[in-house]
């Protein structure tokens, strides 16, 4: 990239932290701009994104070669880290003693909207079976990298891939179905957590209050460990403490079962959630500032929103095809509504612990980050987390079913 003339270059590595710079004062830009209250917030930046890796891909290619792919996997990968590993560590606190009071209803939940999604996606293959010249292997690969995307979920996509490798299936077309879907997989939750409020015309107060246990809402965050003891800090900030649950979280999502593993997302969550919960271990705080930790939040899911972003936007245009964008929209709306349905008239859920268990279901990161901002309180990461693990499972296994059974 040059700028006025020869007097400004801007090439390679630092070309490309230029544009996440960019993307992300954009973005930002973007996010505010409100329409009858609703807005995209952070997801914005995932709109600048898309837009930046349609248009400027192949600039990047230019200036970085090969590297490009890997350096937007680290983006991705590091802002991931950093959202999920906060999300724990502020749900942590009260996050075993409300999943052992709704045990049975998050399990149900995650479950309901899982099996949905992946009985949408078995009946659009049924469909498009009559529409199509492509082979029932071809299809199902296709369709499942649909759903995938639909959910957002990153170890549904590698499992499906895995699958239609083992069944002699290119496996390139289960990116082809993650790539068209996984747009409005990410848009469509962001806008249906703000719009579900608007439309109960709910009292955000009061849901505050239900999903904190009923206490009066104070607006304060119980993320601190308050000790008369004096506890070693080993900086001020906590960032030791959270590169610590991180580091064992990432070596908890290595570990695999077969074709399963947490992944980072997975065991980032899992290790925070403990360190959260314990807050301290001996005479030692491992739980970081408040401010940390929303710093670290916000600023992990606008790098993991960019970092996707581009790759998605880059390949959006040269597969993208209008049939298969609706069969994914389809995949991304109904287990949502089914999913609130679900839980407003059968489990009789409040509405924000229902809203952050359905951004668990969909395994939707954008969309809790979306949630929090919308209903002022971090006590919805508590839901998300809860639902999270089944929802997870349940989709990695769905995504290599529909293969296996329609391949």
């Amino acid at each position: 990239m040059v700028l006025f003339g020869e007097t400004l270059k801007i090439q390679g590595v630092t070309f490309l932290l230029f544009s996440v710079l960019a993307i992300a004062a954009v973005g930002y830009l973007i996010g505010r701009i409100t329409i009858k209250g609703v807005n995209l917030g952070t997801a914005g930046v995932f709109l600048a994104a898309l837009l930046y890796g349609c248009l400027f891909y192949d600039e990047l290619v230019a200036q970085l070669g090969l590297f490009v792919g890997n350096g937007l996997k680290i983006i991705e990968t590091l802002g991931l880290i950093l959202f999920v590993t906060s999300v724990g560590f502020i749900a942590g606190p009260k996050f075993f003693g409300n999943l052992k009071k709704n045990f049975k209803t998050y399990i149900v939940l995650g479950l309901i909207i899982i099996v949905s999604g992946a009985a949408v996606c078995a009946a659009c293959v049924l469909i498009q079976q009559n529409f199509t010249d492509l082979s029932k292997g071809d299809l199902a690969a296709v369709m499942a990298g649909l759903l995938s995307g639909a959910l957002t979920s990153t170890p549904a996509f590698s499992a499906a891939k895995a699958a239609a490798a083992a069944q002699g299936i290119d496996e390139s077309l289960v990116a082809v179905g993650n790539g068209i879907a996984y747009i409005f997989g990410v848009i469509g939750v962001v806008l249906f957590v703000q719009l579900i409020p608007k439309f109960v015309k709910a009292d955000m107060a009061a849901e505050r209050a239900k999903i904190a246990g009923g206490d009066a809402d104070t607006g304060e965050e119980p993320t601190e460990v308050k000790e008369t003891k004096k506890l070693i800090e080993i900086d001020p900030f906590g960032i030791a403490a959270f590169a610590l649950a991180a580091i064992v979280g990432v070596i908890v999502g290595s570990f695999k079962f077969g074709n399963f593993s947490l992944t980072i997302t997975g065991g980032c969550l899992l290790a925070a959630l403990v360190f959260g919960h314990f807050g301290k271990f001996g005479p030692v705080k491992v739980m970081p500032a408040t401010q940390t930790l929303k710093v670290f939040r916000e600023f992990g899911l606008m790098i993991f929103l960019i970092g996707s972003g581009i790759a998605g936007g880059a390949k959006f245009i040269e597969l993208f095809e209008p049939v298969y964008f609706l069969y994914g929209a389809i995949m991304t709306l109904v287990p949502m509504v089914i999913g609130f349905f679900f839980a407003k008239y059968v489990l009789k859920m409040p509405l924000l612990n229902s809203l952050g268990s359905i951004t668990g279901g969909m395994t939707s990161t954008p969309a809790l980050g979306t949630l929090i901002q919308v209903s002022e309180t971090e006590d919805v990461g508590s839901a998300y987390a809860a639902t999270y693990p089944i929802a997870l499972i349940s989709v990695v296994l769905c995504a290599q079913f529909v293969i296996i059974l329609f391949g």
